[in-house]
């Protein structure tokens, strides 16, 4: 995954209904536990690489809701399990191809956004 939703979400889901992916769900649909706003599943994510801005940003009405997170690609595997682990996520398992971790199912994403970036979880800004 690319992008994470923070507590500055509103829950409009504006950004539901844009992502080409289908990465993003609303509250209501969240596969976590006790979800408090929209969800992005790390394993679709794609970043709107092919876009000169992230769709799901781009039509995002608050400032702050929507920020960097790692790379879904196999340098990050421990990072994305670990937080799987935690229910910060849930990743999907598939009846015969298991779990869909960053190790058997990497993702596109910005190489322009600098790790530091996405450490912090630096906000997308307008």
């Amino acid at each position: 995954m690319a992008v994470i939703i923070t507590d500055e979400c509103i829950n409009c889901d504006t950004c539901v209904e844009e992502c080409p992916a289908m990465a993003i769900v609303s509250v209501d649909d969240s596969p976590l536990d006790e979800p408090e706003f929209t969800y992005v599943k790390p394993e679709k994510c794609i970043e709107c690489v092919d876009c000169s801005v992230s769709k799901c940003f781009d039509v995002c009405p608050t400032p702050g809701a929507i920020a960097w997170d790692m790379p879904y690609t196999q340098e990050y595997d421990d990072y994305y399990m670990e937080r799987n682990g935690e229910g910060i996520y849930n990743i999907r398992v598939h009846k015969s191809k298991g779990i869909f971790s960053p190790a058997n199912q990497p993702k596109p994403y910005r190489e322009s956004i600098s790790i530091e970036d996405r450490v912090e979880h630096k906000a997308l800004e307008f």
